[in-house]
């Protein structure tokens, strides 16, 4: 079973932040960090989650509605007095780059499923490709539409199609977008092993987000490779990478 970090280190630090990520990449045997990007109303790729910035950050309205200057001026509470930015792409990717050309990799999610933000694809890509990056990403999404688009910028890309169960994720695959990956939700693996055949089947948690608690809950990873899951995104992989 391979251990991914879901969004960073995201139990223990902010989500889907340069702290929460830098504490992911001294995790030894730790597969990959999973992260999310949206675009800025300047078009610029920026890591966060939500489509709105209500939740994370002390101000209200949607990523899409603000640029990357009116971004950064926003705190994510860390410790403490301590806060963090909301961090672009090529940031995460200045902290990772030496990881990822050494054997990690790194899940970008395109949070493209409510809103689709034109030309999200072609600058990921191009970006990916500018660093010599291609073998170390995993892309993924909920629209099967973006994985289409994806696979005819870079026929040598990494697919992964994301659903809350196994079943969605395969009826979506029926289209063709190219992906050799399913992303479940952990508790939604429907479907027999015999259909999982040939694919690669990385579950999510969703589970406590800092700065709740965590709940003390260890998963019984055996249980779920009987199930057919080969990869884990967790939000807390260095209780299980000790």
């Amino acid at each position: 079973m391979k251990i991914w970090a879901h969004r960073g280190c995201s139990q223990m630090y902010p989500e889907n932040t340069l702290l929460a990520f830098e504490q992911a990449i001294h995790i030894k045997g730790l597969a990959g960090i999973e992260l999310d990007i949206q675009m800025t109303k300047d078009g610029k790729l920026i890591v966060i989650h939500d489509e709105r910035v209500d939740r994370t950050t002390e101000s209200i309205g949607y990523v899409r509605d603000h640029t990357l200057k009116e971004l950064k001026r926003l705190h994510i509470h860390a410790q403490e007095n301590e806060t963090q930015q909301i961090p672009t792409i090529e940031e995460v990717l200045d902290l990772t780059e030496a990881k990822l050309k050494s054997g990690m990799k790194l899940n970008i999610e395109l949070k493209n499923s409510v809103y689709p933000y034109p030309g999200m694809e072609e600058k990921i890509v191009e970006l990916i490709h500018k660093r010599g990056l291609e073998n170390a990403i995993v892309y993924s999404t909920f629209y099967a539409k973006s994985l289409d688009k994806l696979k005819q910028l870079d026929p040598q890309a990494e697919l992964a199609i994301l659903d809350t169960k196994a079943s969605d994720c395969l009826y979506k695959l029926k289209g063709g977008c190219g992906a050799t990956a399913i992303h479940p939700f952990w508790k939604g693996m429907d479907v027999s092993l015999e259909k999982l055949k040939g694919y690669r089947v990385r579950a999510w948690m969703s589970g406590h987000l800092y700065p709740e608690k965590s709940t003390g809950t260890i998963l019984n990873l055996s249980e779920l490779e009987n199930q057919g899951i080969t990869d884990i995104i967790l939000n807390e992989p260095e209780v299980y990478l000790k």
